[in-house]
Formats: structure tokens, sequence, C-alpha cells
């Protein structure tokens, strides 16, 4: 393995050495001096040099990309169990570091079209091209065939937003197609759920468990770029090739027999043949009032099925309270990524350096500041390295329903996902802004480091949905997703802004998402500091963050109190 080196450069700015060793050497960290506020060598401190330490290792091609079932789990499972033994940080309950998560990859091969037909209409979509589509039933194979076609506008129900899609509406045995995000999003009404902000409401998956609850046999959802906020490629990417699923005691029974999306044009198509518009069906499932209708078409296709059971593994660690150790704050990121896959540029290890080697490196350095911390936490730290988040936040959705610590008495949780590698800054963004009292403790610890608290600037993606904090959200824990990103303390807001976009379009699931020496990890390494020093004074306390009065997760946690 290549070791990691930092020197101070005029500028302050934090430099990487890779250097080649014989394949059976350790790593070794080098003394590093770095002028990062927060990057000294007190203890409890942070240091960047040593934060890259964890990155490279982490993120190593010998990693092989970090995907479950692979050889890839076995390598960074043991590699992070090895860390937090070498800590001094106790097992879990089970007396290992590990906890199991019972998983099911399901490798689809769709039927090359599907059919639509009726009202003297006849079309064949191709996939790829107009749709894909999978399952999550456990069984060699599936067909939806002549279910009828009925539009359900986003496919929600919101009572508390006055809002049903499925109001007076018999889907059994049939396939709903409904349009991507919600309705307050997808118009840009202020007046309507959250506005220009996504709800929960918005996410695919919402919609997938939606139309499982009303018994619908299929559900393809339109693809539209501008309210899904990721275009078509990212979709058929994550749609094709072997994907997780956990693993259920009806065995999938109780989803839908198929779900999908469908290409805006090929909806289009669709819409036309049932004889209506697009744009005026767009309209209608955007106004108060409004009410499905049937297409007068029916769809059929298929699929076949490979299935393969296996366990993959949540990593997790304590470092026990002195006075209140019955009290959990939980640090997570997600330890895995895509494995070894098609090759881009010659390269086909999906490193996932950024995505979420950052997090995982952030979540050992900060495990080391509160050991090495001169004041020891009054309430439990745990640390959580999560399992199958780029297949659908698998992982911390396991934990949050198999909770090892009891979530009553879990105060919050503190996630780290891609932090930014270029340099210092002066905000710090937060996920999902407005939701919990959290947000108050990260204000605090920003402006010791002399930052300030930015919302969300593009709450419209949904982004508070889409890792692993969310479940714990979903079941009521305050949960906190934050990191700078807006503005560079000496670059200015333009500059990372480019960086963060070339990172998106030419990095962001690829294998080019890999350790680059020219890399300055010293605003990741302010990060894990803020989100240290958030985590010690939760332990220092004896009240529990609360949610916000409006948030869609107080009433979880309420009931979780019961109140």
């Amino acid at each position: 393995m290549r070791s990691f080196t930092s020197r101070l450069l005029p500028a302050g700015v934090l430099a990487l050495s890779l250097f080649s060793c014989q394949s059976n050497s350790t790593s070794k960290t080098t003394a590093v001096a770095d002028a990062a506020k927060g990057s000294s060598s007190s203890p409890g401190a942070i240091q960047a040099g040593e934060l890259g330490n964890y990155l490279q290792a982490v993120s190593a091609d010998e990693m092989q990309g970090r995907k479950p079932f692979t050889v890839g789990e076995e390598r960074i499972t043991t590699y992070l169990a090895a860390q937090f033994k070498q800590l001094g940080l106790q097992p879990g309950p089970s007396g290992n570091y590990f906890q199991s998560v019972p998983l099911v990859e399901i490798s689809v091969t769709p039927a090359p079209t599907m059919q639509i037909t009726g009202k003297g209409q006849k079309l064949s979509l191709q996939y790829k091209t107009d749709y894909v589509v999978f399952t999550q039933r456990e069984q060699p194979s599936v067909a939806v065939t002549n279910s009828p076609l009925v539009f359900a506008g986003h496919g929600v129900v919101a009572p508390e937003y006055g809002w049903d899609d499925y109001a007076d509406l018999d889907v059994k045995g049939k396939t709903v197609v409904v349009l991507v995000n919600d309705p307050g999003n997808a118009s840009q009404d202020s007046t309507l759920f959250k506005g220009r902000a996504m709800t929960y409401y918005g996410r695919w998956n919402y919609k997938y468990e939606e139309a499982a609850r009303h018994g619908a046999a299929g559900i393809l959802i339109v693809h539209d770029t501008k309210p899904a906020a990721y275009p078509w490629s990212v979709v058929l990417s994550g749609a094709v090739g072997p994907k997780l699923r956990a693993q259920t005691p009806d065995r999938g029974a109780s989803k839908c027999a198929m779900e999908g999306w469908l290409t805006l044009d090929a909806a289009k198509r669709l819409f036309t043949a049932a004889g209506q518009k697009y744009e005026a069906l767009y309209a209608a499932a955007n106004q108060r009032g409004f009410r499905p209708r049937a297409l007068g078409l029916s769809m059929s296709t298929s699929l076949q099925n490979k299935l393969r059971r296996q366990t993959s593994k949540n990593v997790l660690a304590v470092l026990p309270g002195t006075t209140r150790a019955s009290e959990y704050i939980i640090y997570s990121a997600h330890w895995d990524h895509f494995g070894v896959g098609k090759a881009i540029a010659g390269d086909s290890i999906y490193n996932g350096a950024v995505d979420d080697g950052t997090g995982l490196a952030a979540l050992l350095s900060i495990a080391k500041a509160f050991q090495t911390a001169r004041e020891k936490p009054d309430r439990s730290i745990v640390f959580l390295a999560v399992t199958g988040e780029e297949q659908g936040l698998l992982g911390s959705a396991y934990y949050a329903q198999h909770p090892v610590f009891p979530l009553a008495k879990t105060v919050a949780d503190l996630n780290m996902d891609m932090l930014w590698p270029y340099g210092r800054m002066k905000d710090l963004t937060v996920i999902g802004y407005g939701q919990s009292e959290l947000e108050d403790y990260a204000r605090a610890a920003a402006k010791e480091q002399d930052r300030y608290v930015l919302p969300d600037q593009t709450p419209e993606t949904g982004m508070f949905y889409r890792s692993d904090h969310f479940n714990f959200a979903h079941v009521g824990v305050p949960s906190l997703y934050a990191s700078g990103g807006f503005e560079h303390r000496t670059q200015g807001k333009a500059y990372i802004a480019e960086k963060r976009q070339n990172y998106t379009t030419n990095m962001y699931h690829k294998p080019a998402d890999q350790l680059d020496p020219t890399w300055d990890l010293t605003g990741v390494a302010e990060d894990a500091q803020l989100y240290f020093r958030v985590g010690q004074r939760l332990a220092s306390e004896t009240t529990f963050p609360k949610w916000r009065e409006d948030s869609e997760f107080k009433g979880a946690r309420d009931k979780m109190a019961g109140k």
C-alpha cells in the first residue's frame, strides 16, 4: 500500500504525496504540520494529514470499489473493524464490530419491449431507450399482462397537505403512471407542500411504496430532468445490472410486481395514444382537487430474475459514556460504492474517494478525536459505517428497523457523506435546513470556526432524503447532514461551484472518483472537527434536541416518547 504524507506549502495549502511501497508493507503516518484552524496536534484535534491517511486506505485500489457481496466488502469491513479496535473502541452488544444485514441481489433481464395497446393504438416501447423496469419480488420471473394504465398525478397521499392522488381509485391489478417529484416542487407553487423544496413525497421510493399500498401491479414514473434533478443516464445506470434489496419475510410479495421509469418522450407518446396531452395532464396534476383518470390503454411486459441471497455488514463501535452510557449519539457514514465495473478511460475500479471515502475518513478521525480528548463524553458515542447506501440506503434502513441501541435513547444521528476535498470553506451548508434544533448546535460550532450556516441552496433536489441520515429521521431521531461547499475561504463562490460541477459531471459514480494528490483536505478536516464539536456538546447535555414544530418527522419522535 502507498503511504500518504503532507507538508506545509508557503500558502498554507495541504499537499499530498503518494509513494509506492512493497505490497506487504503498511501505511505509515508522517507527522503533520498544518496551518488549518482546528488541525493542530492538541488532544481531540483532527489533523488533515492523518485524515488523508484514512482516505487513502479506504479508497485504495486494493479495496476494489467497496461493493457489497464482493471481496471489496470483506476488505473494507475488516479494515474498519481493525481501526475501531486499534482505537480502543468497544464492539457492539453482539461482541463483535458487525451488524448482519440480510440482502438479496436481484439480477433482472427485462423483455426487450413493453407493449401498449387500446383505443385502436399499439405502441412498442424499447427497453433502455424508452423505459426501464425492475422488481423487488424474489421470484424467477415476473410478468404484467394487459394491465390497465391509470394516470395518478404525482402518486401522492399526503393528508397533512390535503392531497390524495389515489382518491376513489381502485388500482388493484393496474399500472399507475405518475410524475416525478411533488406538486409544490413541480409547479413551483409556494402554497403547495413546501414549494420549491422537495418533500419525501417527491422521492421515487415513496411513490413505489404508495402504489404497492394501493395494490397496484406496476408503477411507471415519468422522468423529466429538471424536476428529477438528474438526467435519464442516471436513471439508466441505476436500473441496469444487479440490484440489492432488503430481504423481507414475504420475499417482496407486498411490492408492486414491476417498478420503473418512462422517458418524457415515451410518456408523451403514451398519453397521445390515450387521446390526452401531456401538458394538460401535467397542469391538472399540480392543481388542488386533481382526480386520477384511466387512460384506456393496457400494458404488457415481463422480467426474468436471478437471485442471490447473502448477508452484508454494517460496522459499528462504541465509546461508552462516563455518566449516561445508556444514551447514544451516532456518527454515520456509508462504506459502500460500486466495485469493479465498466471501464472508463481504461479504469474499471470505482474507488469512491469522495463518495464516501471522505465520510469514512472523517468518521475514523472523529473516533480518534474522542479517544484522545482530555474529557471523555458523558453519553455513549456510536460510530456506524453502513452498507448499501448506493443501492437505496439499505444498511441504515436495516439499522433503523433493527436498532442495536434503543432509538428512544438515541440523541441524534450525525451523518457524513461526500465532503468536498477542495480546501477550507466559509459556509456550513445544512441539507434539509429547518428540520431540527441540531442546526443550532451546528451554527454554534460553525461560529467557533468563523463560518456561517447556509440553508441547502438546491432544496428541489431532495438531498435530505438521499443519504443515510434520512432513515434515522424517518423513525424520529433528529439528524444532521451538513458540510462546507458553497463559498471557499480564499477562492470564493465561483471557484467551488466550478469544482463541484466538474466532480458531478466527470467523477460522480465513475472510476475518476479516486484520490487526487492535488486535493486540499483542510476543509474536510474542518468539517470533521465541527462534527466532533457538535457531538461533544450533545454528549455533555441532559436534554434531547427537538424537531421543529412543522417537521414531518416530529410525530415519530413524539410517538417514541409516548406523547
